[in-house]
């Protein structure tokens, strides 16, 4: 209890300073329609945030978004002007110490730092607050909201301490600390929000936390990419990184010529190439990636000994720190039939490139086995057919032999790209049926669902 006492003392060490800083001055009227959303990560890398910013804008909220800013957020975001953006500095654990003790230094300073910024900021009507991280973000927001009468909804994406026990056990007395901390502090809260079914009803279980289901889903630019716009991106991509560029010229030396496509210098027409790759995209924070690295290995196999198979290009997105151990151990596999390509993308560029892609693959494994990979409710806004490792609750997202295929292992999920690539591209193919089925489900967008779960509960309360 060590850490949850210490952001306590700090909290009410810094009362009296705070309220000085003339809290009261605001009029509660004023805040009715205001939302403070608090997200102790980068913005940019969390886009159910951003969504739940861009909806309570939409509806007549006025938002103030606070998170860490390492990478750009979408446009959309920055161009409304219902919400503001407020910085955070993320801090560093100081390198003296026993590792507990270091630890413990952050989380108040970090506590400290967090109730600053907020008692500075117009006061709310409400808190949203993601989830994880909440240490020492859920007992700040719930102490600011008790001051000036805000109500907390905490949205549940997770449980923070299984992400810790990854590192450290799950019998590590800091995890265990830090599940008491989100159990009990999660209780505190007004509305709870979660993206399973399954957390919905381990929450009321185990924590006797009543929550609302909100499914992810994809926001309205994840969709089809057009064929004009899919080659000016390759066109874009391939002026940096070379599996995109075309792999020969063509005849007419003003056609523009990608790897996948050209565009017609007279008329302006963008075609498919016939002999084209395939386009594999996947997001992965690469401590899975030795998965999707065998799998590519048996394939490069499967296509020397004569099976009829396409070249590859596998576009890898995501940071992490193993990304250049497997960069390296890429480079030295001397693929013939494959090419691996890591860029950096901006965030309108994201979209565009699953809605070009062939397949997708997830390489997501939940630490609760609850949660479910916004990166394939993207990629299905785009109907773009997903492989996905398999694992407790992805049966709520990804139907197998539906809109795509679950793996247990390297070995099935060569098979499995074996037989979607089989005499690519084939119109009669597995891939183009999973496609069509993503077409023709009539997913709800973001705001669509939104508006039926999530406005009717900021309205009646």
């Amino acid at each position: 209890m060590a850490a949850s006492c210490l952001v306590l003392l700090a909290l009410c060490l810094l009362l009296p300073l705070l309220l000085l800083g003339g809290w009261k001055r605001w009029r509660r009227g004023r805040a009715a329609r205001h939302v403070v959303a608090v997200v102790l990560g980068d913005v940019g890398r969390s886009p159910r945030m951003q969504y739940h910013a861009l909806s309570l804008a939409m509806h007549g909220f006025s938002v103030t978004l606070l998170g860490f800013c390492n990478s750009k957020p979408h446009d959309e975001l920055l161009q409304n002007n219902r919400i503001q953006i407020v910085g955070l500095t993320e801090l560093q654990s100081l390198a003296v110490g026993p590792r507990v003790f270091q630890y413990g230094v952050k989380v108040v300073l970090q506590a400290m730092y967090l109730l600053w910024k907020l008692m500075w900021r117009e006061p709310g009507a409400y808190i949203f607050l993601q989830n994880p991280p909440g240490l020492p973000s859920i007992a700040v927001c719930w102490f600011v909201g008790c001051l000036c009468g805000s109500k907390l909804v905490i949205d549940w994406h997770n449980y923070g301490y299984s992400i810790m026990g990854l590192v450290h056990g799950p019998n590590h007395p800091l995890v265990l600390l830090a599940k008491w901390y989100e159990k009990f502090f999660g209780r505190l809260s007004h509305l709870n929000l979660c993206v399973t079914n399954a957390m919905r009803e381990d929450l009321a279980d185990n924590w006797h936390i009543r929550a609302v289901t909100v499914y992810d889903k994809p926001a309205s630019f994840f969709k089809e990419t057009p064929l004009d716009l899919q080659h000016r991106l390759f066109m874009k991509l391939g002026s940096m990184h070379s599996p995109f560029r075309a792999r020969s010229e063509p005849e007419d030396p003003v056609t523009e010529r990608s790897a996948f496509t050209e565009r017609d210098a007279g008329s302006g027409l963008v075609t498919r190439l016939r002999e084209r790759p395939a386009l594999l995209v996947s997001s992965t924070s690469w401590t899975d990636f030795s998965i999707l690295l065998a799998a590519l290995e048996k394939f490069e196999q499967l296509t020397l000994d004569g099976h009829n198979l396409p070249s590859l290009v596998c576009v890898i997105t995501g940071k992490g720190p193993l990304r250049e151990y497997y960069s390296r151990l890429i480079h030295q596999k001397h693929f013939q039939h494959i090419q691996v390509c890591t860029p950096w993308l901006e965030a309108e560029d994201y979209p565009l490139l699953l809605g070009s892609a062939d397949l997708g693959v997830c390489l997501h494994t939940s630490s609760s086995g609850l949660d479910l990979p916004m990166k394939v409710v993207d990629m299905f806004g785009c109907c773009l057919p997903v492989c996905a490792v398999n694992f407790k609750c992805l049966h709520e997202l990804v139907k197998h032999e539906e809109n795509g295929l679950v793996f247990e292992d390297s070995e099935e999920l060569a098979a499995q790209l074996q037989m979607l690539f089989s005499n690519f591209p084939d119109p009669a193919g597995k891939l183009n049926q999973f496609r069509k089925n993503l077409r023709e489900s009539q997913q709800l967008r973001w705001d669509e669902s939104w508006v039926q779960t999530v406005l009717p509960l900021v309205m009646d309360t």
